[in-house]
């Protein structure tokens, strides 16, 4: 009989005590069938798009390709409603419709510039926003299954109605709350995706971020910051000097992940030729 090393037990409590005994099981299963799920599709359209004879092809009804976010809509109701028709005393059975609903979640997800779009944009520079929202997704899912909740949620749970507390310290914990909501939205009008999600786990990061410059092309920047004038000059050489090689980086990253995206619209063809 082969036995379990040291390290496999310190693996097993750490996964027991961390994930199991604090009720995260189902949203871990949902964490790993969505990262896996993601890169497979991620590999198979990459074949599909190569050609690989030995690989499978597009699904296709007559001349109607039947893209995975359809097959992703049906998976996450069939995980959804099932979650929510098993009692949660049944932890092995959530944990598999959150499986279910996970697989679903990353094919809607890799397909979510299509649905933006309305129209097939996966390869096309558009597509790039899918591979966002999927990179989105795993780092809000990640961050709260390591045990961070956003934006001072922890403190709103910790004052269930089972325990008695001043009025004033709830109104505190709420006025802290719907700040930090302010703040993250005020963040996310400036064009900072990133820094607002991310703030919403770090509020310290949405006060700086809510007072800085705005990024060019912003909402916030198409209503505050008028041609010509200083501020927009300023978030112009920003957003050349610091975020330019960033988000060259970040589309290196992506690419490197789930394929390039090389082909321009119809759309941004036609306006280069005005």
């Amino acid at each position: 009989m082969i036995g379990v090393g040291p390290r496999g037990q310190n693996v097993g409590k750490f996964f027991a005590q961390r994930i199991v005994d604090t009720g995260r099981l189902p949203l871990f299963c949902f964490f790993v069938a969505f990262i896996v799920t993601f890169v497979g599709v991620r590999i198979n359209v990459r074949l599909i798009r190569a050609k690989v004879r030995w690989w499978f092809k597009n699904v296709q009804v007559g001349d109607l390709h039947i893209h995975h976010v359809v097959f992703g809509v049906v998976l996450m109701l069939i995980g959804g409603v099932t979650a929510l028709s098993i009692s949660d005393a049944y932890t092995v059975w959530y944990a598999a419709a959150a499986t279910v609903f996970g697989i679903g979640a990353a094919l809607v997800l890799d397909e979510f510039a299509l649905i933006l779009h309305l129209r097939d944009v996966y390869w096309m520079e558009e597509g790039r926003a899918s591979v966002d929202a999927v990179f989105i997704a795993i780092a809000m899912t990640g961050l709260i299954l390591v045990g961070v909740r956003p934006m001072g949620f922890s403190d709103v749970h910790d004052l269930g109605p089972d325990r008695a507390v001043p009025l004033g310290v709830f109104l505190l914990v709420l006025a802290n709350l719907l700040l930090n909501l302010a703040l993250a939205i005020i963040t996310l009008f400036k064009g900072k995706i990133w820094t607002g999600l991310l703030g919403l786990f770090l509020p310290m990061v949405l006060l700086v971020s809510a007072v800085r410059l705005a990024r060019p092309g912003s909402p916030w920047a198409r209503w505050r910051y008028r041609p010509e004038t200083r501020k927009l000059r300023r978030a112009l050489r920003r957003e050349e000097r610091l975020r330019r090689p960033l988000i060259r980086v970040k589309i290196w990253v992506q690419e490197f992940i789930a394929g390039r995206h090389d082909l321009i619209s119809p759309d941004h063809r036609w306006r280069s030729r005005r």
